[in-house]
């Protein structure tokens, strides 16, 4: 059998980031840039485009303790008395469930179409949602 050429391996390059390491992070969702910090909360744990987060706090927001690092899915809204949004996120790889406060600059879009989704899906009676 003919012996091959050897193959030339070539070195990996580095991805070009638009932004320092510890100022972003890459969204799991839509594969977009999302700077960390953002208007009305400390720690930013979600993206603001398509609400996708990470599992990565456990108990206390900013920990970083959690071991899972599953996908969350925005599930539902839920609002506070003070009238502030809550993002309820559910983990894609555990089950578990986790309420994260909206940012200033969250796509209002989003927002609205997982707070109104009760309203059309079919396998939900409306008059029963209305009398809750």
């Amino acid at each position: 059998m003919p012996r091959r050429k050897a193959e030339r391996v070539r070195p990996q390059r580095r991805k070009a980031h638009h932004q320092a390491r510890g100022d972003a992070f890459r969204c799991v969702g839509c594969r977009l840039d999302v700077p960390m910090t953002a208007p009305g909360t400390a720690h930013r744990n979600h993206c603001p485009h398509c609400l996708t987060s990470l599992h990565v706090d456990h108990r206390i927001p900013g920990d970083r303790r959690a071991a899972c690092r599953g996908r969350m899915a925005a599930l539902s809204v839920s609002v506070r008395q003070d009238g502030e949004w809550l993002i309820i996120h559910l983990c894609r790889s555990c089950g578990e469930l986790s309420a994260n406060r909206i940012a200033g600059d969250d796509n209002a879009l989003a927002l609205l179409r997982i707070a109104i989704r009760p309203l059309y899906d079919t396998r939900l009676p409306v008059s029963a949602l209305l009398a809750l």
